[in-house]
């Protein structure tokens, strides 16, 4: 039997859970939305007839002109920073906890409600050790498992069959079950006590994050990720002569980056999407044209437009659309228009490259060459209706549902590429700098030995390739994706 709709990931908190949230979300209702509803017609967007925030001409000089460096913070002035303690660059304010017995729905509301990249999982609410994580990487996997994306090895067939028996029953599922799903960030502690060094020898090989602990113990002080010493790197930058050296240099001239690029075309169902960034382990994928000219970009982070059951049209939808809905909203939310901004292009200086990368919190930003000649059409009722529609697990049909907070913007038509607000200033895609080649680049510098970032990608690929529940990635690769080892120009 198949599933009527998407599971509704936000629902109202169970009332044994123990974790804080300073946002209660909307109760769930009863009413169950039918399908005629949601092709209903809806308002016009606000967004309609409001001028430009900035005009392209003031965007682009924006982009080519990023902001400075913020001010130093005087508490640094003189130290080396190879001897500034972890602990100086964290707060316990930071920290987000969950137990392993809440329900996956009621950790997801956390995770979103608290504007945080990540949960800290334990066993029991008045503990400060941290055993597991839960993040945006943790909430694709299940949402691709709820919505029957995601398919079983016959060794762990039997963990499948009893997380859909228990949301057939109409039973919670527990964070703990559903971290059984995999694996995908490595769990990296160290002490406060600890200087910068090793952490960016750790970062520079390509973890995330890395959960700091009191000296001696377990307990959990602070989470310290890749985003938040790159910053301070960045604005204290002056006091760090090594590293503020290399600010000047392109990335073309310091050698950084990947030429090896994963992408995914706009007229290809998002659903495709997210599975490969599922399966090849990644948190980000370039969106491109026909002629590979990158139009646009897909995050772990962008699930959370997904969670409603009103958004489960968005999956069957083109990336291209998806695209057009996170920045309609987002323009909605922060009452002006939102661009997308995140290419760099080989003759970048460092400095462009990181003052966009902490401007913008991303953890990576693709490098493009002078852009192909485009031609973005939309795409035929033909290419939507043809990929097959995978049957979901029949407990989803189940499942409580609830009314959108607002007319879901999935029943809006399919747009081109060329509609999308900045999509013709970037470029061809030749590579990607990320937040791992910048950091391993500084310790490099610095004279420290870090892991190859790119040997760390090709374990991480293999591990996820090797995980129980995998996509269709066979299909993915032949219709939607571009792998390619690009040549630097």
């Amino acid at each position: 039997m198949q599933a009527s709709s998407l599971e509704d990931l936000r629902s109202t908190p169970s009332r044994n859970s123990s974790v804080r949230s300073g946002h209660t979300p909307s109760p769930v209702q009863s009413h169950r939305q039918s399908f005629t509803e949601t092709l209903r017609g809806h308002p016009p967007s606000p967004r309609a007839n409001r001028q430009p925030s900035l005009s392209q001409a003031q965007l682009q000089e924006l982009l080519n002109n990023p902001p400075t460096a913020g001010s130093a913070d005087p508490n640094f002035s003189g130290r080396d920073w190879q001897t500034i303690d972890v602990g100086e660059l964290c707060t316990p304010a930071d920290v987000r906890w969950v137990e392993f017995d809440a329900g996956i729905e009621h950790a997801t509301n956390i995770l979103i409600n608290s504007g945080a990249h990540v949960l800290l999982v334990r066993h029991r609410k008045d503990e400060r050790a941290a055993h597991a994580t839960y993040d945006y990487r943790d909430l694709t996997q299940y949402l691709l498992f709820a919505t029957g994306q995601l398919q079983p090895d016959e060794d762990h067939l039997p963990i499948f069959t009893s997380l859909a028996k228990k949301a057939q029953a109409g039973q919670t599922i527990p964070l703990r079950d559903a971290k059984s799903l995999g694996n995908k960030e490595p769990f990296m502690t160290l002490p406060a006590t600890a200087n910068l060094t090793h952490a960016i020898e750790v970062f520079g090989g390509g973890v995330h994050r890395i959960i700091i602990v009191e000296e001696g113990t377990d307990n959990v002080v602070g989470i310290l990720s890749q985003l938040r010493l790159v910053k301070f790197l960045w604005e204290n930058g002056r006091n760090f002569p090594i590293i503020d050296a290399l600010y000047s240099q392109t990335i073309k001239d310091l050698g950084i980056g990947s030429q090896l690029t994963i992408s995914v075309n706009g007229d290809k169902p998002l659903k495709e999407a997210l599975k490969l960034m599922n399966n090849e382990g990644l948190t980000s994928l370039a969106v491109v044209d026909n002629q590979l000219n990158v139009i646009g970009n897909i995050s772990n982070v962008d699930v959370k437009f997904l969670t409603k059951s009103s958004s489960a049209p968005l999956l069957d939808n083109t990336c291209i659309h998806f695209i057009s809905v996170i920045l309609s909203t987002r323009g909605m939310n922060d009452g002006k228009d939102s661009f997308p901004v995140f290419h760099v292009n080989p003759y970048s200086t460092l400095a462009h490259t990181v003052a966009k990368l902490v401007a913008t919190k991303a953890h990576r930003m693709w490098v493009t060459d002078s852009p192909s000649p485009s031609i973005s059409a939309t795409p035929s009722s033909n290419q939507l209706s043809q990929p097959s529609v995978p049957h979901p697990p029949t407990h989803l049909a189940s499942l409580p549902q609830s009314n959108p907070p607002f007319v879901p913007l999935s029943s809006t038509p399919s747009v081109s590429a060329s509609t999308l607000p900045g999509a013709n200033m970037a470029g061809r895609l030749a590579g990607v700098v990320s937040l791992t080649d910048i950091l391993n680049l500084f310790a490099r510098a610095s004279g420290l030995h870090p892991t190859d970032p790119d040997e760390r990608r090709r374990q991480r690929r293999r591990s996820s390739s090797s995980s129980m529940m995998r996509g269709s990635l066979d299909s993915a690769r032949s219709s939607s994706v571009d792998f390619r080892d690009a040549k630097r120009g």
